[in-house]
């Protein structure tokens, strides 16, 4: 028993220094010694009973089919564990670049909604000017009768809309 207990020392030893969990990116860090039986396992436990722990501290973790497949479940699980974490912190980078962005785009719709206002102001200064000084002048040539026509001059509408203000807060129910 003494041997097999060695025996599995040495493999133990063998497998940890492979380090097989140093090859692949996505991978647990330690191996798995299975014994394909439970006696096997006990019987070295008996005359070794730090196996478990001088495996642990090797990364490698020894298994029976008992164990075996509890482990491989906690080993996926933790693989999904990690998933959702992932997917989760990479949710949360997409939601502040998003939000940054948004705050981006409140600053070209305040510029933009200044450029539209002071361009009212222009146009509505601009048919100020038309009516006060230029049609006040073209309809002295009709008073003349220096013009063919029926023609009218008419005044042309100024824009008196307004753009929307941008609220933050969110709409009340």
């Amino acid at each position: 028993m003494l041997q097999h207990a060695n025996h599995i020392r040495a493999r133990i030893t063998e497998l940890s220094r492979k380090s097989y969990w140093e090859q692949f990116e996505e991978s647990p860090e330690f191996v798995v010694l299975f014994l394909p039986g439970e006696s096997f396992f006990s019987s070295a436990l008996e005359v070794s009973p730090m196996l478990i722990e001088e495996g642990v501290s090797e990364k490698v973790i020894l298994a029976t089919p008992t164990t075996l497949i509890a482990l491989l479940k906690a080993v996926s699980y933790g693989w999904k564990q990690a998933a959702l974490t992932e997917n989760a912190t990479q949710i949360s980078q997409l939601g502040k670049d998003l939000y940054k962005r948004l705050l981006d785009m409140r600053g070209h719709f305040e510029k933009l909604g200044s450029q539209l206002s002071s361009s009212v102001d222009s146009y509505n200064k601009t048919m100020a000017s038309y009516e006060t000084r230029v049609l006040v002048s073209a309809r002295r040539f009709k008073e003349l009768k220096s013009i063919d026509g029926n023609d009218e001059m008419e005044l042309l509408e100024p824009i008196e809309k307004t753009t929307r203000a941008l609220s933050i807060e969110a709409p009340k129910e």
